[in-house]
């Protein structure tokens, strides 16, 4: 799971532009039309010509973004007060969806009695618990991958990071009600920024697609509201995330669908993209390929995740995440003053040849030197107080993921140049849908 991006802030008066590090002279519709389709190649021609830090300007209302780069610089903001550096308020365009009460909207005192409460089902034991069944449905995912036929492997990790949503987070068991939320919750997470526009203009919510959309969250609602009531006599015993949450907190029934939803959208897109680029890089580099399939093998978890977190690294999910300063705050040798928004560039810090030689090429390895990559340069998850609190989740569900896929098949990749990464709303995904082919290496796994 990946933390969600912060957008912008306030508009500034321009007497205080002579603050701001250098940046753009473009229209600010043209900025954000870069941000938004190309930020991939938008950011990097910045740095190219401005430095480590350099402005942008953003729609509605020319909004300021300052964007980092050095992992010094991004370190600060990381570690700064959670006072002044806020990024629930910036994510106000997903309340609608989320809801109020949601980890990502909150600040202060609100945020950490929250992330306090969510904390427990999130623990290193908790996670244990969850791996075997997250494997389980990954190896009857796998078993019904194609042989010698190319796919779109990014869209079989959607199904099953869906379906591991519904019953390792969610907990719901019942056949009945699995076939009837899976449809709903594809939609749900397949929300578009047109789509939250309904949160600035309320008359949209009347008509379609937005009335759509809105019947169908109500639809979710209804029966995640029957879920969590039955849940509260049967979560004795019980190991899913909301059986986890109700046996460790006071939660009303409204904060357990927040925190519900809010961990199906920042979880499902994101974890799916990460792990659709693992076997698009895996199927082209049969070297390690090998090495992924001994550690399968060999259950040697350290270099799974060492492939999940090479793929993180050279393809973030989520390109930059954001705070919005409540006060005047010197930084990287500006004073940047109340209501910028600072952008932490991980993409920028990624393919960083100081911190990542050769940053271009798929090195799990890197992970698992004696010189590993230095805190604060991988950063995929964010960090500080606002880190996204399923990283440790997001890790673990790889890293089963691999071991079912590994075990059973060689991949393959139909086209020798690496597919471009395209945006969908805050992830950078596959264009052509992480395409690859599978061999068996051993029985088809639905024969064993």
């Amino acid at each position: 799971m990946a933390p969600t991006p912060l957008l912008g802030s306030r508009t500034l008066d321009r007497q205080t532009a002579r603050t701001l590090p250098p940046g753009p002279k473009l229209p600010t519709l043209a900025q954000t039309f870069l941000f938004a389709s190309h930020r991939r190649t938008f950011f990097p021609r910045m740095l190219a010509k401005y430095g480590d830090v350099f402005t942008i300007r953003l729609v509605p209302s020319s909004r300021v973004c300052v964007v980092l780069s050095r992992p010094d610089h991004i370190r600060e903001v990381f570690g700064g007060s959670p006072a002044v550096m806020h990024a629930g308020e910036g994510n106000t365009v997903l309340e609608p969806i989320m809801g109020s009460h949601s980890l990502l909207l909150l600040d202060d005192d609100d945020h950490v009695r929250m992330r306090k409460q969510l904390m427990p089902a999130f623990s290193g034991a908790a996670l244990r618990g969850y791996a075997g069944m997250v494997h389980e449905l990954a190896r009857a995912e796998v078993a019904k991958w194609p042989i010698g036929e190319t796919f779109k492997v990014h869209q079989r990790m959607r199904n099953l990071t869906l379906e591991i949503i519904l019953q390792v987070i969610f907990g719901v068991t019942d056949t009945d009600r699995l076939k009837t939320l899976r449809p709903l919750l594809d939609k749900i997470v397949s929300v578009s920024p047109v789509i939250m526009l309904g949160a600035f203009y309320p008359a949209l919510l009347r008509v379609r697609p937005w009335k759509s959309y809105l019947d169908t969250q109500r639809a979710v609602d209804a029966i995640l509201s029957d879920e969590i009531a039955k849940r509260r006599e049967t979560f004795a015993g019980r190991t899913d995330v909301l059986s986890r949450l109700l046996a460790a907190g006071n939660w009303s029934d409204q904060e357990l669908r927040d925190q519900l939803v809010t961990l199906l959208l920042a979880g499902h897109e994101t974890t799916a993209t990460a792990m659709a680029w693992a076997f698009h890089e895996l199927a082209r580099r049969p070297d390690e390929l090998a090495f992924g399939q001994r550690a399968a093998d060999t259950g040697a978890d350290d270099e799974l995740e060492a492939i999940v977190k090479e793929a993180l690294r050279l393809h973030p999910v989520v390109y930059q995440v954001g705070r919005r300063v409540t006060e005047t705050t010197d930084l990287a040798g500006y004073r940047l003053p109340r209501g910028t928004t600072i952008m932490a560039a991980i993409g920028l810090v990624h393919r960083d040849a100081e911190h990542f030689p050769a940053p271009r090429d798929f090195r799990p390895q890197r992970f698992l030197s004696d010189d590993p990559p230095a805190p604060g340069t991988w950063i995929p998850f964010g960090g500080g107080a606002r880190r996204c609190i399923g990283a440790g989740f997001s890790l673990m569900e790889g890293t089963e993921i691999l071991r079912a896929a590994l075990a059973a098949y060689d991949f393959h990749a139909p086209h020798p140049a690496p597919e471009p990464a395209q945006a969908k709303n805050v992830t950078l995904v596959p264009r052509r849908g992480a395409q690859v082919t599978v061999t068996p290496r051993r029985p088809h796994p639905s024969a064993i």
